[in-house]
C-alpha cells in the first residue's frame, strides 16, 4: 500500500486595482503580497517529498506554482481542469454576493443558486477537479504533488469529497489565499484531508480568485 498526498493550493493575492471579478480573464498577475505568499508556501513545502507540481493555466496560478517547482527542481505542468470556474459576471465590478440583485438585468442569471445559474455547475467543477487531483496522484504515487488552483474549485471539491451539498455561502469558505487543502490517499482511496494557511489568513474582498 502506498501513501500519496495531493496538496490543492489556492494562488496568492492578485493585483486587481479596479476590483473587478476577473475570473478567467488573462493578464491578472500576483500582487507584491501575492508574490511573497507564493515564496512563503514554497518555503513551507521545501522539505516535503514533492515530485509533481501542476497549475491552472491562468497567470496567477502559474506564478504561485513557479517557486514551488523551482525549489524542488521540477518542471511546472499545466492542467486545464484546475482553472477558475466560469461566471457570467466576469469582467464586472459586481458579483453574486456584492449587489448583483440590485440590477434587474442580472435577475435571469440568479434564478437558481443551487446549480448555479450564473456560472459553471458545481457538480461539473467537482468532477473536473477530482480528475485533476487523481491525475496528480497517479503521477506522484508514493510521494506528494501540488495542484495550484482557485478558491471556488478547491472549495467545491472539498465539499464534494466530504459529502456535503455543493451550493453554499461564499462567506463561509475555508480557503484563504495561498492556503493548502491536502488530500491523503492510500493507493486510490482518500483516507484524510488537512487544511493549512502557511501564508496567514489575510484575504481581501473576493473578486473571483
Amino acid at each position: 500500500m502506498s501513501t500519496t498526498i495531493v496538496h490543492l493550493l489556492r494562488h496568492g493575492e492578485v493585483h486587481n486595482p479596479t476590483g473587478i471579478l476577473y475570473g478567467r480573464l488573462p493578464g491578472f498577475h500576483l500582487s507584491e503580497t501575492g508574490k511573497r505568499q507564493a515564496l512563503t508556501v514554497a518555503e513551507y513545502l521545501s522539505d516535503r517529498d514533492i515530485v509533481h507540481v501542476v497549475a491552472s493555466p491562468l497567470q496567477r496560478a502559474q506564478e504561485t506554482a513557479t517557486p514551488i517547482a523551482g525549489s524542488h527542481r521540477l518542471e511546472l505542468a499545466t492542467d486545464d481542469r484546475l482553472i477558475e470556474s466560469a461566471n457570467v459576471f466576469e469582467g464586472q465590478k459586481v458579483s453574486v454576493g456584492d449587489g448583483a440583485l440590485r440590477s434587474p438585468r442580472n435577475w435571469p442569471h440568479l434564478r437558481d443558486p443551487f446549480t448555479p445559474s450564473w456560472g459553471e455547475p458545481y457538480l461539473e467543477i467537482a468532477h473536473r477537479m477530482l480528475g485533476a487531483a487523481h491525475r496528480a496522484r497517479e503521477v506522484a504515487v508514493g510521494h506528494e504533488a501540488v495542484c495550484v488552483s482557485h478558491q471556488l474549485p478547491v472549495w467545491t471539491l472539498r465539499r464534494y469529497l466530504e459529502g456535503k451539498r455543493l451550493w453554499h455561502n461564499p462567506k463561509n469558505r475555508q480557503c484563504s489565499l495561498a492556503s493548502l487543502t491536502s488530500l491523503i490517499f492510500e493507493d486510490e482511496r482518500l483516507v484524510g484531508l488537512r487544511y493549512a494557511e502557511p501564508a496567514g489568513t489575510s484575504d481581501p474582498k473576493n473578486t473571483g480568485a
